[in-house]
């Protein structure tokens, strides 16, 4: 539930930052114009218009069904990928350090020793150290079920909510497509009124299919970006817990030797 409602926060301040920057922008624009008309300078209108205006002109002519569908699934895209983010970044550690303090502490002060490291460090690894700690006098049998059992639990948490992003970068470019479709079929409904194939009749639906398309492409582009940061994310983080396990299965037998 804590998970939900960050990603719900990420989502409204993310689209309070985009309703912030379009009023920024509008007002940018009535301030230009005002100057200009005062002022009666002869400057060229394309240095007026920035990068930010021409985007919320295209967006504003490709429709607000489907473009403020896509914009959905971005800003829901992204949240995720933020939450995701930031959770795998806490999740990662020193390996190579816990397994170290964790030897030492099996040398001085024993299991009860090497399970107060584990609970003190935070991450995936540190956890499947305890469980496998925690069964030691179970047998090595025992340790080994634990350890495998609690890794895929861990690796669950870490894949939480991926599928959403993966689902956003199939549905937004689909979304373009279908807005292409529809622009399509407006402008043949208008050749079809008119009775004669004028130019002006079907441009404007033939912009809006092409609009909504490029929109759906580059909102699932930039959600690929962060899906494949994420999955390299995780297949670090796995590899480094199967690593920890068999070092410390190595580790355990060492000490009941």
């Amino acid at each position: 539930m804590k998970r939900l409602f960050s990603i719900l926060a990420i989502a409204s301040i993310m689209a309070f930052g985009t309703v912030n920057a379009s009023t920024y922008a509008n007002t940018n624009t009535i301030v230009n114009s005002t100057i200009v008309s005062l002022t009666q300078d002869d400057v060229a209108p394309a240095e007026e218009a920035s990068f930010h205006q021409e985007l919320k002109k295209r967006f504003i002519e490709g429709g607000a069904g489907f473009m403020g569908i896509v914009l959905l699934c971005l800003i829901l895209g992204l949240a995720i990928a933020i939450e995701r983010i930031i959770f795998l970044n806490l999740s990662s550690s020193n390996t190579k350090k816990l397994t170290q303090d964790v030897e030492d502490a099996l040398a001085s002060g024993g299991v009860d020793a090497a399970k107060e490291v584990c609970r003190d460090t935070k991450g995936p690894v540190a956890s499947i150290f305890y469980q496998g700690l925690d069964r030691v006098d179970e047998g090595l049998e025992q340790v080994e079920k634990a350890v495998v059992s609690y890794g895929g639990v861990q690796m669950g948490q870490l894949e939480k909510n991926v599928s959403w992003i993966s689902l956003f970068i199939a549905l937004a470019p689909m979304l373009g497509f279908m807005g292409t479709v529809i622009g399509m079929i407006s402008a043949f409904d208008k050749i079809e009124a008119a009775g004669d194939m004028n130019p002006s009749l079907v441009a404007g639906g033939i912009k809006i299919a092409l609009l909504t398309t490029v929109f759906g492409l580059v909102v699932a582009i930039i959600l690929q970006i962060f899906y494949n940061y994420i999955i390299a994310k995780i297949d670090s983080i796995v590899n480094d817990m199967e690593d920890a396990s068999i070092t410390l299965m190595d580790l355990l037998i060492r000490h009941n030797k």
